[in-house]
């Protein structure tokens, strides 16, 4: 079995993947709201602990999925990916799916061909964390990633064949700037040429951040006042109401953040989540008690 080094996180719809740690933490890791990787330097592992790890998992070796964590396997030099892929194919016979997360600088680092050649050796799947399309906004929360920027690398992924879950996150704007996180949220996620799975959870921030995050706001200028959960129901009515994607997309806000899962695909079940978000905004008893929430 594997020693991890902890904490290791990991996308809920891997929980019954192998994880490989290729990277410890997060080249960028100064997200304000961010505390997955506070405790830890980044740096890339060697080829041969990555290796010993895998042979170690190969014993089952009927598994069909990996995951690449932690938070930037992509960060990677390609030669580099390319091997451990290899090495997982040979490994796990019925390998069906590697994914990794995918963050907005090292999709636009990566070139097309690069990220082509990624996919034929196996990456099909990554998590992308968009946060919020108004530009502003991403400034404010010290991820100053032009939109159009985000767009750009997100249809560079689509073009290499691999699918793509995007998540945003309701009430990053707080109170005054809900309206344009959403709207601006929405008119990305429509430029892009195919987002597969569409993800919302609800921002939370842990104690160790929320100086960080204030503070951010502050240099801005700006005041942060919180959204409760009407105020995010509302933005999720917007947001749903706003997508109009060129492609359909699996829309999920099932992770444990958030006061009213939903599932659906959009735009085919747009005005089933629009009434069932009516109803939850007039009726808060059908929303996840705040004890079950988490991260």
């Amino acid at each position: 079995m594997i020693n991890y080094h902890q904490p290791v996180y990991r996308p809920p719809a891997e929980g019954k993947s192998v994880i490989i740690q290729v990277t410890l933490g997060c080249s960028y890791n100064k997200c304000s709201f961010c505390s997955m990787y506070e405790t830890k330097t980044f740096q890339t592992r060697s080829l041969e602990d990555i290796f010993k790890d895998i042979d170690s998992m190969s014993v089952y070796s009927d598994e069909r999925r990996v995951f690449l964590a932690d938070g930037d396997a992509l960060a990677c030099d390609t030669s580099f990916l390319v091997k451990i892929l290899d090495y997982l194919k040979k490994s796990f016979p019925k390998l069906q799916r590697v994914a990794s997360y995918a963050s907005p600088y090292n999709l636009l680092q990566k070139t097309q061909e690069e990220l082509n050649l990624l996919r034929e050796h196996g990456l099909s799947f990554v998590y992308y964390g968009v946060e919020s399309g108004n530009h502003e906004l991403l400034k404010y929360v010290n991820k100053p990633m032009n939109p159009d920027r985000m767009v750009e690398g997100l249809n560079k992924a689509t073009r290499a064949n691999m699918k793509i879950s995007a998540t945003l996150i309701l009430g990053l704007g707080g109170k005054k700037l809900s309206k344009q996180h959403i709207e601006d949220s929405a008119k990305l996620i429509n430029k892009c040429e195919h987002i597969n799975y569409l993800a919302t959870l609800q921002l939370g921030l842990t104690s160790t951040k929320e100086d960080d995050f204030f503070k951010w706001f502050e240099k801005k200028n700006s005041e942060f006042i919180f959204c409760d959960d009407k105020d995010m129901l509302e933005e999720q009515k917007l947001l749903i109401s706003s997508l109009n994607p060129k492609k359909p997309i699996i829309f999920r806000s099932n992770h444990a953040s958030n006061a009213l899962p939903l599932k659906g695909t959009l735009p085919k079940n747009k005005e089933e989540l629009l009434e069932t978000l009516d109803l939850a905004i007039d009726n808060d008893s059908m929303l996840r008690p705040k004890y079950l929430r988490g991260f």
